[in-house]
């Protein structure tokens, strides 16, 4: 996929990979046409923000890093927000965060950081060790559900193993 990183559209930039640069705080922010032939922009926002949780009972401390990309889908004329089905974001997302693409998480229509919701954006997140091998979520650093996508683990959908 390329990218056109802000509002040039004339020139091709690779894309960051943030789950293995040693990337700075400051964030990417990436624009793409939407493939679906309609006047859909993408508004890509990355970030890579560093954690460190203590222990809580029954859950273990953790410290890594949180990545995070918000897929924005807007109107390319007018700048609102636009329906996109989420699996081209969610492409983007999984480009951009190689190294977990199996462990990254799909958070919804929200503000990853309240739980809010927020209209025409998608978030995902990922997280990795200090070593920036993907690890599961810490439970204290959830401020809104999280969802393994579909198909990431091999399976089209979740399924619930029974033993009746």
């Amino acid at each position: 996929m390329s990218a056109r990183p802000g509002s040039n559209r004339t020139t091709d930039a690779a894309l960051p990979s943030l789950a293995t640069d040693d990337t700075s705080a400051a964030p990417h922010i990436i624009t793409a046409a939407a493939r679906t032939g309609t006047d859909i922009e993408l508004r890509i926002h990355t970030s890579v923000a560093s954690f460190d949780v203590a222990a809580e009972e029954w859950f273990p401390a953790a410290a890594g890093f949180a990545v995070t990309v918000i897929v924005h889908t807007v109107d390319a004329q007018t700048g609102e927000p636009r329906y996109l089905p989420p699996a081209e974001p969610a492409e983007w997302a999984r480009a951009i965060s190689t190294a977990g693409a199996a462990h990254g998480y799909f958070l919804g229509a929200v503000d990853p950081n309240t739980g809010t919701h927020r209209r025409g954006q998608l978030a995902y997140r990922l997280y990795l060790d200090t070593d920036r091998q993907p690890i599961p979520v810490p439970h204290q650093l959830v401020t809104c559900p999280h969802y393994l996508p579909p198909g990431l683990d091999g399976r089209a959908e979740i399924t619930i193993p029974t033993t009746a």
